[in-house]
């Protein structure tokens, strides 16, 4: 048995091919190849290998001893090549395996859960891990397909597709406003109760925009949490004036549970992102899954 390991398989290739077209001219024109490269190559395997496998004449080629039992090993080894190859192509070319998920608690609860039950039961046979949390994990490390990410995303060596975007709403509870009284203008809120969310990079400094003025106010936070469902609870509690995106707060403003606020006045509006590993091809779950949040037009776009 020879050692085929160091050996070119594209070499073993040409030379399984001149022997099954018979020739270095037919192999040459089924390949598409000059005939003198096929010939180079297979003089090279012959050099590699240190034995001479084809019995060249001007009227055919022959295998040598050596070169019929040496065929006879290479035949199965690149039928087993091409076998991993296309496994590996249909692999890249259909979902398949476990996809993993993240996403904050927040959104996974209220946008990301129905997506994923969706996408499910278009693939079934696909796993589906979708993991709710607000760290802000190595994906690489934690083996996350696909991140869910809310915000203004910092510089990094991940890969990120835009999927929409988010308004963010200023809001109170009723009872709040009739104990503290209205808010008519943006400076006003620095007398307010202001409940900071201790996520955002500067949870006291906000900047509010109408017909192209911009008013920055710097507010009064006697209260602070690092969890955007406790600041909801908190504004329903009737605790103080804070900032939601509209998703979070689109159905209690409905409800009457909560006002929005200065509505005519504009605050920065946030991204939300596919963010998954950089790397030379993204997998065939991930790209599916990515293509279907954006087909349903579930998140909102710019």
């Amino acid at each position: 048995m020879h050692d085929l390991g160091r050996i070119d398989l594209t070499r073993l290739a040409l030379f399984v091919a001149v022997v099954d077209a018979g020739g270095f001219t037919a192999a040459a024109e089924r390949l598409g190849l000059a005939k003198a490269a096929v010939s180079q190559q297979v003089a090279r395997l012959e050099r590699d290998l240190g034995m001479t496998l084809l019995t060249r004449t001007t009227r055919r080629v022959t295998l040598t001893e050596a070169g019929e039992a040496f065929y006879g090993e290479c035949v199965p080894l690149l039928r087993q090549a091409e076998t991993v190859l296309e496994h590996a192509a249909q692999d890249h070319a259909v979902p398949q395996g476990t996809l993993r998920v993240t996403a904050s608690v927040d959104y996974a609860a209220s946008v990301v859960a129905p997506l994923i039950a969706a996408f499910a039961a278009r693939h079934p046979t696909l796993q589906i891990e979708l993991i709710a949390s607000n760290e802000v994990v190595d994906l690489v490390e934690a083996r996350i397909d696909v991140a869910i990410r809310q915000g203004w995303l910092r510089d990094s060596t991940l890969r990120a597709v835009q999927l929409g975007s988010f308004g963010q709403w200023l809001l109170a509870s009723p009872a709040y406003l009739a104990q503290a009284g209205a808010v008519a203008q943006p400076e006003e809120l620095s007398a307010h109760r202001w409940i900071a969310l201790n996520l955002l990079s500067a949870p006291l400094h906000w900047q509010f925009e109408r017909d192209g003025a911009a008013v920055p106010v710097r507010m009064r936070a006697p209260l602070r949490v690092n969890s955007p469902q406790v600041l909801r609870a908190l504004l329903l509690s009737d605790a103080g004036v804070s900032v939601l995106p509209d998703y979070m707060a689109h159905e209690d403003v409905q409800a009457g549970r909560l006002v929005r606020l200065l509505p005519q006045w504009e605050l920065p509006r946030g991204g939300i992102y596919a963010v998954y590993p950089a790397s030379r091809h993204l997998p065939a779950k991930s790209r599916a899954f990515i293509d279907f949040v954006k087909e349903t037009g579930a998140i909102p776009r710019l």
